[in-house]
């Protein structure tokens, strides 16, 4: 086994340079370490939780304040070490990010990501279908977090700078 223990936490400005080198490594390439470098620090809303295996980062998700005609966020980046990927801690990272959200009184996430894999926490792309964003598509998706939040609504949802990059 890899891990006696993967720890799920709010990430802390010591754990900066922890995020940035899993981001890079889990990508392969340095745009996703840029995004969470220009976001955490930024003034919009963020939520950032970390995996930590016996003490070292292994995984990490962000998820920012977006403008949008309901109080919502968008998830990205998610990395998770390759080597870390089979025990599911990208999976609890995000319900563990999905869980602080409502917690916090968020009424949607959305996300642009592997279809089959954030269909299995409720992400739907007909739910994000009356939303406009530059990278619409089959692969652009949203979960209510609460019941029926996104019905009826529409409009154009305003991403922070970064992301547009």
């Amino acid at each position: 086994m890899l891990c006696d223990r993967v720890t799920i936490r709010p990430s802390r400005p010591e754990d900066q340079a922890g995020i940035l080198s899993v981001e890079r490594k889990a990508f392969g390439r340095k745009q996703e370490a840029r995004l969470v470098d220009q976001l955490i620090p930024a003034p919009q809303y963020t939520i950032s939780l970390i995996a930590e295996c016996d003490g070292r980062i292994i995984g990490h998700v962000l998820l920012t304040e977006i403008g949008a005609p309901v109080k919502a966020l968008a998830l990205a980046p998610l990395a998770v070490l390759a080597e870390f990927r089979e025990m599911q801690v990208g999976s609890r990272l995000v319900r563990t990010a999905i869980e602080t959200a409502k917690t916090d009184g968020y009424e949607a996430i959305f996300v642009l990501g592997d279809v089959l894999y954030y269909e299995r926490f409720g992400f739907s792309g007909k739910l994000a279908d009356p939303f406009s964003v530059r990278w619409q598509g089959r692969h652009f998706m949203a979960l209510e977090l609460q019941d029926g939040s996104l019905k009826g609504r529409r409009g154009k949802l305003e991403y922070p700078e970064p992301f547009l990059q």
